[in-house]
């Protein structure tokens, strides 16, 4: 383990991510607000802090290897969400404890969006820019954003792209050099922002909402500047909008490349994942719409079929947007959507879950050890497409199966213990390993009423999410730390 160039790359970070305290300070110099020295007290103690921790080791020219990679991404996505804390630690609007601010901040920089805030209508611009920012900064993964920085200061970033991208198959790049894919990602991300916020814009959102809902909606994030989210709105336009790009949120951008270098769809319906990613949510969707219908939870088809086509791809995507008290809906539906964002979005996506690829990968191999049953001696190999997918890969698919529920079942059973009623313990940890957002119960508009305890517990949950269960997990085994 060389810990100094660890502390030498976290130390660079942080003073990358303090400048992210800057637009919201503008913001807040703009509207003319009392939260002005909030962002520039953030923005001085995490540059220094980080300026502390790189003085000391500035020489070291070391290269960066695997494990390092691992304590890098961890450290930091946890010192991260620790200072994206101090503006609500420091903002009187909102009053929040230290627990409610860091549990904010960890929502937003993992594009979870479950909040603990009330009255988001009447909170300071520069808070609610804040907010929908770290959602934007999480949606891709700073870290991506910095391997297309730091080897300009003469650090390395495979190992880190290795450690934060999601998905079982994580050495296919999209260009050769690794500075290069995470500007091409980048570029494909700011894009998608850009033509989201316009679209808002000319659907009827003013220009700060317009710009807000984009981050939190290419991120698939959830956050809103409403208390209602995007009901708020009352527009079936805005809500098409908000539909279209979480479904393009949602989808491998390694695709989103391939078809704008070619320019070409095919590259879309060619792929397995992204068919079954739209069979998914077409199948929710379905569900849905049909239940709301003839339950007469909506008065017409219509209002129906927009409120069940809307919850269903944002619940499903991960995103977390609503438009309706969904948790309130009659029958299965709630449950039923909420088992939709296990599945979530496609790997090398914004989207949270246990991705589309290993949900395929599942069936297959589920479907293969049937066929066994029938023909013992069978030789059978699974493919993807046309690719065919090694045991490895598929072993590695059950591992983080199996690691997932484990996870789940014990992160359930310790805030049973604290006392949560089944529905709201149940949701919130589903809400939180899939970064989801909204759950169930307790859970279903906000989480301020939980216990503290909760909350942390759940910031570990949201962590997990993000960063796919193995990439925390492997620091707690002894191999790692082994020579």
């Amino acid at each position: 383990m060389q810990l100094v160039v660890v502390q030498r790359i976290l130390g660079l970070l942080l003073m990358l991510f303090s400048v992210v305290m800057l637009p919201p300070a503008f913001v807040g110099w703009w509207y003319a607000e009392s939260e002005l020295h909030v962002f520039l007290i953030a923005f001085a103690v995490t540059l220094m802090t980080g300026f502390v921790f790189w003085t000391p080791v500035r020489a070291v020219r070391k290269e960066l290897r695997l494990r390092d990679g691992f304590i890098v991404v961890v450290m930091f996505w946890t010192v991260l969400g620790l200072f994206g804390a101090l503006p609500f630690i420091l903002s009187e609007h909102p009053e929040v404890s230290i627990t409610d601010a860091v549990f904010e901040s960890i929502s937003g920089l993992t594009t979870t969006g479950a909040t603990v805030l009330t009255g988001l209508d009447t909170l300071p611009r520069s808070i609610l820019f804040y907010r929908q920012q770290l959602q934007w900064l999480g949606g891709m993964g700073i870290i991506v954003l910095a391997v297309a920085i730091l080897p300009m200061l003469g650090v390395g970033g495979m190992q880190l792209y290795r450690a934060e991208m999601p998905g079982p198959i994580k050495d296919t790049k999209l260009t050769p050099r690794i500075t290069e894919t995470a500007k091409a990602l980048w570029y494909i991300y700011v894009a998608l922002t850009v033509a989201c916020a316009l679209a808002y814009w000319a659907a009827g959102m003013d220009g700060f909402d317009a710009v807000a809902h984009s981050f939190s909606t290419v991120a698939i994030g959830g956050f809103s500047t409403h208390d209602l989210s995007i009901g708020h709105f009352n527009s079936a336009l805005i809500e098409a909008v908000a539909v279209m790009f979480m479904l393009l949120a949602g989808v491998n951008f390694a695709l989103h490349f391939v078809a704008w270098r070619s320019l070409s769809l095919s590259a879309y319906l060619s792929d397995p994942e992204f068919r079954t990613y739209i069979s998914v949510l077409f199948v929710a969707g379905t569900v849905t719409v049909a239940y709301l219908y003839a339950s007469d939870t909506f008065s017409s088809f219509g209002t129906a079929l927009h409120h069940g086509i809307f919850q269903a791809v944002s619940i499903g995507t991960t995103a977390g947007f609503t438009t309706a008290a969904y948790h309130d809906w009659p029958g299965f539906l709630p449950v039923m959507l909420l088992f939709a964002s296990f599945i979530g979005g496609c790997a090398g996506s914004t989207a949270g879950g246990i991705k589309v690829i290993r949900f395929l990968l599942l069936l297959k191999q589920g479907a293969r050890e049937v066929t066994h049953l029938v023909h013992p001696n069978a030789t059978m190999v699974i493919k993807v497409g046309n690719r065919t997918v090694s045991d490895t890969v598929i072993n590695s698919v059950w591992s983080f199966f199996a690691a997932y529920m484990a996870i789940f079942s014990i992160l359930l059973l310790v805030l049973m213990m604290s006392g949560m009623d089944q529905v709201t313990a149940f949701s919130a940890v589903a809400a939180s390993l899939n970064n989801l957002g909204p759950g169930l119960g307790e859970v279903g508009l906000h989480y301020g009423s939980i216990s503290a305890p909760a909350k942390w517990i759940l910031c570990v949950a949201m962590l997990l999410g993000r960063l796919e269960i193995f990439t925390l997990l492997v620091l707690f085994t002894p191999a790692f730390w082994r020579r």
